[in-house]
């Protein structure tokens, strides 16, 4: 009987909030039944780490990102696509193997994925049981960035038949970065306007690499997964001067909240945009320069993105090429007074999403349905005729692709630590503690897309609040059912133990004191 009245309560919920939504899943002479795929496509995956949606292609006419744009322009953008960790490796383990964290159980940085879940088959696993060349340049799985670049970091060694681990100039003058604690890095806030070419840096030289291959397979007929994993724009904010020169400094904006503005959410999501105390209340002038920053690193790894397509064109590959370009998370850029990630707001759950498809007609085509990253893994099965493991539990974004109006579900759901959090078309729910006993959030992007006003205790939204809390509690129930097929899980396995950080150069004591700092 309980289970009867929750269905129809849920139905009545989901009728409430999307039932004048259009919903449309029919097929259109686009259909992407109707691509030959007599020759099996190939899959190639860019992702950049810490990307947030300040690109061109999303609305962002200040940032320069001419070659995103030109992808997005050639295929289906979506608008509303969420992580479901704001955090690279929980995030990376997720949509590399389909399933929520809650599922992976990792929740941490540099833990392996097979410590927790040793029989699970990845993307690239799965493209290499099916003849296809499975091969990583840079970043995919889990890597400490900066410190680990060069080295394989937290990778998954059954995922490839090859990898490569670029390692540039920004390695070699990491000493010259400018940040706010020295000689701290990947989780501080660093930057610097690097002499040399594109070349020089370590995500140019991941784009040389990814270049060669795409010739190689090009001349070998080789059917292949290629995943190109760009260390940009995560901290350090690294690149060529060139790069800084697009911008004007003094006119770029940082946002504002109110005085009051802490005293409206809920403790957890207030330690979530105060955990960076060195972050906190940064004068405008050294927050326009960090910007700056950002925003030039972001056009240096578009410029990449550019050499790699502009090499898929001349090969000819881009005509049985599927490419898919994303991030693992967002990021947010001095919004709600915070910088980086780790929250549970659009600035840092959101991230791009590109998917083109060779020979399909509806280029240029924007979805504003939820879509989440772990929906990339049945989609790229469905693209190239391969059968999906059974244990992935994400949605195919075929029907999206075919149809920018359909939807393949109502929400997107991403966790951060104690937190839960959804995002539907219009509004988002956030909440705090197993039962919610830690706050909820509520915000209507109809009204309110900084998410700067909680609805959670507005009576006119009682009804929503009421609807979404049962979406919300379905949602993270069936994401921490253990999937079919998955073999073993394991709930407490660990993360390595690290060691700090060597900058080349500089000369430590047998303790790991610093002796002397290099600085020429």
């Amino acid at each position: 009987m309980f289970k009867n009245i929750v269905r129809v309560q849920l139905f009545v919920a989901l009728f409430f909030i999307y039932g004048c939504s259009g919903d449309s899943t029919q097929n259109n002479q686009n259909d992407i039944s109707t691509i030959n795929t007599s020759e099996k496509l190939n899959v190639l995956l860019i992702i950049a780490d810490d990307l947030n949606c300040d690109l061109g292609a999303y609305g962002n006419l200040d940032v320069k990102t001419p070659n995103i744009d030109r992808l997005a322009a050639r295929g289906v953008l979506f608008e509303n696509a969420h992580c479901q960790y704001p955090w690279c490796g929980p995030s990376r383990a997720s949509f590399m193997t389909g399933m929520y964290t809650d599922q992976t159980k990792i929740t941490r940085n540099n833990m392996n994925l097979r410590n927790s879940i040793p029989d699970v088959i990845t993307i690239g696993q799965r493209f290499r049981q099916q003849g296809y060349q499975s091969v990583r340049i840079g970043k995919i799985f889990h890597y400490d960035n900066p410190s680990a670049i060069g080295t394989s970091g937290n990778d998954d060694i059954y995922s490839w038949d090859q990898t490569v681990n670029p390692y540039g100039r920004d390695k070699i003058e990491e000493h010259k970065i400018n940040t706010l604690v020295p000689r701290k890095y990947g989780a501080i806030l660093s930057w610097l306007a690097a002499d040399g070419k594109d070349e020089d840096q370590t995500d140019g030289i991941a784009a040389n690499e990814a270049i060669e291959k795409l010739s190689d397979f090009a001349e070998t007929n080789t059917p292949f997964f290629l995943a190109v994993g760009f260390f940009r724009p995560h901290t350090p904010f690294v690149a060529p001067k060139k790069y800084f020169d697009f911008y004007d400094r003094e006119k770029i904006e940082i946002p504002e909240i109110p005085n009051d503005y802490l005293t409206t959410i809920p403790d957890p999501a207030v330690k979530s945009i105060r955990a960076k105390k060195s972050q906190i209340n940064l004068k405008k002038e050294r927050a326009q320069e960090i910007k700056e920053a950002y925003y030039a690193t972001i056009s240096f790894i578009d410029a990449q993105v550019g050499r790699i397509l502009d090499q898929l064109e001349l090969s000819g590959l881009d005509k049985n090429t599927v490419v898919v370009f994303t991030s693992d998370h967002g990021y947010h850029m001095g919004e709600h007074g915070h910088w980086q990630k780790n929250t549970l707001f659009e600035n840092s759950t959101r991230v791009p999403l590109i998917i083109s498809v060779p020979n399909f007609k509806n280029d240029g085509s924007t979805s504003n349905s939820p879509v989440e990253l772990i929906d990339v893994y049945p989609t790229l099965m469905d693209l190239t005729n391969i059968n999906t493991p059974e244990h992935v539990v994400g949605k195919s974004l075929l029907p999206l692709i075919n149809n920018n109006n359909a939807s393949v579900r109502e929400s997107a759901l991403t966790r951060w630590r104690k937190g839960y959090s959804i995002k539907t078309k219009r509004y988002r729910l956030t909440k705090w503690g197993i039962n919610g006993e830690l706050g909820y959030e509520l915000y209507d992007h109809d009204h309110d897309k900084n998410e700067l006003i909680n609805l959670a205790d507005n009576k006119d939204y009682n009804d929503v609040l009421d609807s979404l809390k049962l979406v919300i509690e379905k949602r993270i129930i069936e994401a921490s059912i253990k999937p079919k097929g998955l073999g073993r899980q394991f709930e407490n396995a660990r993360p390595m133990f690290k060691a700090t950080n060597i900058t080349f150069g500089d000369i430590h004591d047998l303790n790991g004191e610093i002796t002397h700092l290099k600085n020429e």
